[in-house]
């Protein structure tokens, strides 16, 4: 089950965000091989035309378990002011060649608007 947390962005604002993955042990999730995808909705039933993609990087090395999740202020300053849902899955191919996917993370994005254009 996915972690869940509210944030603040700042309309036409660079915002990244780092994220620390653990197993249930609390050490740092191994994430080799991994890949990691983050998106920002109004609502989860909103139209795909609406969506807007992080850009998601798994920090080096993959061992410490840290992903960065990050918006330009292009990005930020074409989303209106209100709030958002998003989520972030991380996906790996098993040894059977199957795509697990597994969501870490969760919830909802508040973001303010801007005075200054």
């Amino acid at each position: 089950m996915a972690q869940y947390e509210e944030f603040t962005i700042d309309q036409g604002a660079d915002v990244a965000v780092e994220i620390h993955c653990v197993n249930l042990d609390n050490t740092a999730k191994d994430l080799t091989n991994h890949t990691v995808t983050a998106k920002l909705k109004k609502t989860y039933t909103s139209d795909s035309d609406g969506t807007v993609s992080f850009n998601s990087i798994i920090a080096s090395p993959p061992s410490d378990g840290i992903v960065t999740l990050s918006l330009t202020n292009i990005q930020t300053d074409t989303l209106k002011a209100g709030r958002y849902v998003y989520d972030v899955e991380l996906s790996f191919i098993d040894s059977a060649g199957d795509t697990i996917i597994e969501r870490v993370l969760e919830g909802r994005v508040q973001v303010t608007p801007s005075v200054t254009r």
